[in-house]
């Protein structure tokens, strides 16, 4: 069986790129096609693939201003010859659903979820727009409505959806009218443990954009005074401004010391309404409790009361609320660890694989 892959940017590592990485474990030997490929920000790994990249790539800032090269993308995808391949696996957020392939070729999507600036995000990612990203809102507006066509008719394409949680799938019913199945992503389990040693602080681990609201649990632990660390890179500057003494901003730290943090913290604080959130099965596979805004991902992830506990508004008020109520001793970190191994990777990659022998077997 002659496999491809297809993912849509190749320009942070991240949960969609975790998956990737599971899915070239399964099929060492496949190529990976991308939009473009920025080395220097993506694991030492990724170099020894074979990726293949799109025209996009070689144009003038190419990989770093790659919003310039919107309106290109939809094309850019569709010129990736595929016709000697028996499967695709595409990764998608964004593009990649929209390989063109031959009709005895056949096409599964793991839709990480449906464009977020097309669809649920279009007014907060236009707003968000920073620095030089700005000309690019003059550009973008007039071009959604043909993105999102583009977009939707790209979703018809695949034979097949996977999803990772069950509320991606109701968006992919509602934006793509595709049914999916769900099988949840990848985290590394094993990479974590259980700490007997924990400490006063509380953590966040994420990428600093403003849908992640890091800026409401500043606020919140501006007012309790209690120890915070921040680890992810992004749009810091304003979040330091607004952050007290209590606050420490780590920075992007080693797979390895994310997860030392991770093990002896009081709780993770996951403020964000993610799709999935790998980062809070990454805490209760260390045996921590996650303190999370009830939404999203998290509804599918956190027991309330076993291995964690929500906040029913997404404000900074109802976090201070509910943390005050928080007493790590009422958490059994063996329970919280043994919940998590659900998610493993070892997990994952059997339940893709039984998924795809079913289907070409058929």
């Amino acid at each position: 069986m002659r496999v491809a892959i297809i993912h849509d940017f190749l320009n942070q590592y991240g949960g969609a790129e975790k998956v990737l990485e599971a899915f070239h474990e399964i099929w060492p030997n496949a190529p990976v096609y991308t939009l473009f490929y920025d080395k220097d920000l993506m694991p030492k790994s990724f170099s020894n693939w074979d990726i293949r990249v799109s025209p996009i790539q070689n144009l003038p800032f190419g990989k770093k201003k790659y919003r310039w090269y919107l309106p290109l993308m939809p094309a850019a995808i569709e010129r990736f010859n595929l016709k000697n391949y028996d499967l695709i696996i595409s990764s998608c957020s964004a593009y990649s659903k929209g390989v063109i392939v031959q009709p005895r070729t056949i096409h599964i999507c793991y839709c990480h979820t449906p464009t977020r600036y097309l669809w649920q995000d279009t007014f907060e990612y236009i707003e968000n727009l920073q620095g030089g990203e700005k000309v690019v809102r003059k550009i973008l507006s007039p071009l959604l409505t043909y993105l999102r066509i583009w977009d939707y008719n790209a979703a018809q394409r695949p034979d097949y959806f996977l999803t990772n949680s069950k509320n991606v799938a109701r968006k992919i019913k509602k934006y793509y009218h595709r049914d999916s199945e769900v099988i949840y992503p990848p985290v590394e389990t094993e990479k974590f443990y259980i700490s007997k040693d924990i400490e006063d602080y509380f953590l966040i681990i994420s990428r600093l954009r403003p849908y992640k609201k890091i800026d409401l649990a500043i606020k919140a632990f501006n007012k309790l005074k209690l120890p915070l660390k921040i680890i992810g890179s992004g749009q810091s500057r304003g979040l330091k401004k607004i952050a007290k003494k209590n606050i420490e901003f780590l920075g992007f730290v080693s797979e390895k010391k994310k997860a030392e943090y991770l093990s002896h913290c009081q709780a993770l604080i996951y403020p964000q309404d993610e799709d999935f959130g790998i980062t809070a099965v990454e805490a209760m596979a260390s045996g921590r409790p996650v303190i999370a805004y009830k939404a999203g991902g998290a509804l599918e992830t956190v027991i309330e009361g076993e291995t964690g506990i929500f906040f029913e508004n997404q404000t900074w008020q109802s976090l201070v609320s509910t943390i005050l109520k928080f007493k790590s001793e009422d958490f059994d970190s063996n329970k919280i660890k043994n919940y998590a191994e659900k998610f493993s990777k070892e997990r994952f990659k059997r339940e893709i694989f039984e998924f795809v022998r079913k289907k070409y077997e058929k």
